[in-house]
């Protein structure tokens, strides 16, 4: 090592690394003294002219073995704080004078950050450099082994640093330095290991993140909050733009804030939005699936701790509330009076068993149609921007969205995170194919981020049939038309015009379609999801319904969650298998079904999305459902006039017709058979099957060799007289 030499108190040092040099300097002027003291040299004259270390104090085995002549010399070694020294007491003090001529410019450096935002004092300071300083400048290591007198132990221990501090090692300042509760360790900036060893010896470790923060690299900046902008129309009176302004307050006051998320998952945007609003950038450490994560959670929670302080921003945490309580209390233990403001969210009341003192609490509203629509406005003509973070950060203005792609994703009962990861979707299709984004391009990019979680609970239908696909009477089919506008104007009559009614309830809706097999309740639900542009997800009754008590709800609860956060459309088909009346309890198998069909009562009417019901017997379901749902479609069997459309509608224009198979033809056939709608498609489809394999149109005979065989399947009767002679064989 060369001797330091002190530089002009007027000369700022403008790089985060110059500063952190400066100040390792004084350290090594104190290591040099120390080996000059370790090795006999007079301190005082090291102070004027620090000689050269040769190599004959590295003995390459100097630490690993104790021989005879050495061990009466043990006790004789220097110990004890290493004495003042003039020199390098002189270039702390012109380094701490170009920190502070840099801090009276407004510019302090790091370090000088670093100890205000940590409270350090100038000796936790000097600790702190030298455990840093082997990770800066490697020729440390080989002095704090000679230092250490063990060759293996090439990092600063407690008793090292202690010894260059000049704090001796039996003392109450030393013990008090390194306690758990000092901020040196409390705050994240020091680490001691080896926890076994004698407490002199244990070693001391300085994350890495700390050296690179002190090196002025702070990596990359969190994400900006730009999920609301509350500058904008609606947003800027809305019911959310006043919960942001809420929470604002409540962040100017040193305590934790516990903001409840709505259905719509807008707490994490408040948050960050609030954040922002206060003068900081939010760190968010997203709880969703860390119980079993890597890092552990509770590692991961002082990590994003450290990193708040660091950079002097807020801390977002959450969801809360999905994890075990003991896990819970665990991971917020390190968050207890912090001193950074932090912002806690979850979708359930706060649980006054998580921590000794609770935070403040917030409710988040759930998005008006007013701000639903502006987020999507806002999030859908954003600019495309390279998906490269290396890459120049150009942007690339795609072509605006139309109203009709506004009206698609207003659709979805989203959060702004969600709105602006499918708008983005959505927005390079386009981008990438040189169009506007549509309304197709917004339900496709929906698509990708629905359905995960319901999808293994239920099976997704993607809707690919209109109104005209639909024959039914004028009755039922207004049903169906009034069902789509409940859906579509919900949130103006609940929300805006304060209709909802009390006790908790959602905001779903609610239709019982019932009638005899074929005709066409599952089909009418396709058609409704279909004008929605949502998907439909049959629930599969057989994942639903369990031998176990209480099975069956948890599986129905996973369902309606799911539900919930993907904006799908459930059909419960054969629903009165689950929705069926309760009964007197005779035993435990009466008691727990009525348990059953109870809790279905209760989540049906907080559920929020669009819960359709099909059955075949209408008088088993139980009446207190039928008070709940919004409608009940009745689906009658039809008549001549219907089963002729019904005839031409599943035959369609693109299947090749004989002559006989015309106006008149199906006609006769709508006249003679009585059949339901889904008889009459699987007829189309039998004779379609015939003439493919005879290579001809289908022809009248197809037809009624097709009819001969639905009535077999169905077990009814029929004149064979009806039929030619080729379809009575």
């Amino acid at each position: 090592m060369t001797a330091p030499t002190a530089r002009s108190p007027r000369t700022p040092v403008p790089v985060p690394g110059d500063w952190l040099l400066a100040r390792l300097a004084v350290v090594e002027a104190t290591v040099r003294r120390a080996i000059a003291w370790r090795t006999g040299e007079d301190p005082t004259a090291a102070d004027a002219a620090l000689p050269e270390l040769e190599e004959a104090p590295f003995d390459p085995l100097r630490g690993l073995y104790v021989s005879d002549d050495m061990a009466p010399h043990l006790l004789d070694a220097p110990t004890g704080p290493l004495p003042a020294g003039a020199f390098e007491d002189a270039l702390a003090a012109s380094v701490r004078a170009r920190e502070d001529a840099a801090a009276a410019m407004g510019a302090p450096p790091p370090l000088r950050r670093l100890a205000d935002g940590f409270g350090l004092d100038e000796l936790a300071a000097q600790v702190l450099l030298i455990a840093l300083a082997p990770d800066v400048d490697a020729r440390f290591e080989r002095c704090y082994g000679y230092l250490n007198d063990d060759i293996t132990c090439r990092h600063a221990t407690i008793g090292l640093a202690l010894t260059l501090c000049g704090v001796p090692a039996a003392s109450a300042t030393a013990r008090r330095l390194f306690s758990p509760d000092a901020p040196l360790r409390a705050g994240g900036l020091l680490e001691v290991v080896d926890a076994a060893r004698p407490y002199p010896t244990r070693g001391l470790r300085v994350p890495d993140r700390v050296t690179a923060h002190l090196l002025g690299d702070d990596g990359v900046p969190p994400a900006p909050p730009a999920l609301l902008p509350l500058e904008n129309g609606p947003l800027e009176n809305g019911p959310l733009a006043e919960a942001v302004r809420h929470v604002a307050r409540l962040l100017t006051r040193p305590w934790p804030v516990y903001l409840r998320d709505s259905v719509d998952g807008t707490a994490t945007a408040v948050a960050r939005a609030a954040l922002a609003a206060s003068g900081r950038q939010a760190l968010h450490l997203d709880l969703q699936d860390a119980e079993h994560a890597e890092p552990p959670a509770a590692v991961a929670v002082r990590g994003a701790l450290l990193e708040a302080r660091l950079r002097g921003d807020g801390l977002v945490v959450g969801p809360l509330g999905s994890h075990d309580d003991r896990w819970t209390r665990a991971l917020l233990a390190p968050l207890a009076d912090v001193p950074v403001p932090l912002v806690l969210t979850g979708n359930r009341p706060w649980d006054a068993r998580w921590t000794r003192t609770p935070p403040v609490p917030a409710d988040c509203p759930p998005l008006t149609r007013a701000e639903r629509v502006a987020l999507w406005r806002h999030a859908l003509s954003s600019p495309v921007r390279a998906p490269d973070p290396t890459a120049d950060d150009h942007a690339t203005a795609g072509p605006a969205a139309g109203d009709a792609a506004v009206a698609a994703g207003a659709r979805y009962r989203a959060g702004p995170a969600r709105i602006h990861a499918v708008a983005a979707a959505a927005r390079r299709q386009a981008a990438a194919r040189g169009v506007p984004v549509d309304a197709a391009a917004v339900r496709e990019a929906a698509r990708c981020w629905s359905g995960g979680a319901l999808g293994r609970l239920a099976r997704p239908v993607r809707p690919a049939v209109t109104w005209d696909d639909l024959v039914l009477p004028e009755r039922p089919h207004e049903q169906l038309r009034d069902l789509v506008r409940r859906v579509r104007h919900r949130d103006r009559v609940l929300g805006q015009w304060r209709m909802r009614p009390g006790g908790g309830r959602g905001r779903g809706v609610g239709a019982l379609f019932s009638g005899g097999s074929g005709t066409g309740k599952t089909l009418a639900a396709e058609v409704v999801a279909a004008e929605l542009g949502l998907d439909l997800h049959v629930v599969d009754l057989a994942t639903v319904v369990d031998k176990y008590i209480g099975e069956t709800e948890k599986h129905l609860e996973r369902i309606f969650t799911a539900a919930d956060a993907d904006e799908a459309v459930l059909l419960f088909d054969e629903a009165d298998a689950v929705f069926g009346k309760r009964t007197p309890a005779q035993d435990a198998h009466d008691r727990y079904a009525n348990t059953g069909t109870s809790y279905l009562l209760q989540r049906l009417e907080s559920f929020d999305g669009l819960a359709l019901l099909t059955t075949n017997m209408h008088g088993n379901i139980d009446p207190a459902f039928l008070r709940r749902l919004d409608l009940v479609v009745h689906f009658p069997a039809p008549d001549e006039a219907l089963r002729r459309a019904l005839w031409e509608r599943c035959l369609g224009p693109a299947v090749p017709r004989d002559r006989d198979v015309g106006p008149a033809g199906l006609a006769a056939l709508a006249s003679a058979f009585d059949l339901s709608g889904g008889a009459i498609r699987c007829c189309a489809v039998t004779a379609a099957y015939r003439a493919a394999d005879a290579g001809r149109p289908v022809a009248m005979a197809d037809l009624l060799v097709a009819v001969r065989e639905e009535y077999a399947k169905l077990g009814r009767y029929v004149d064979e007289s009806a039929f030619p002679q080729e379809a009575r064989s």
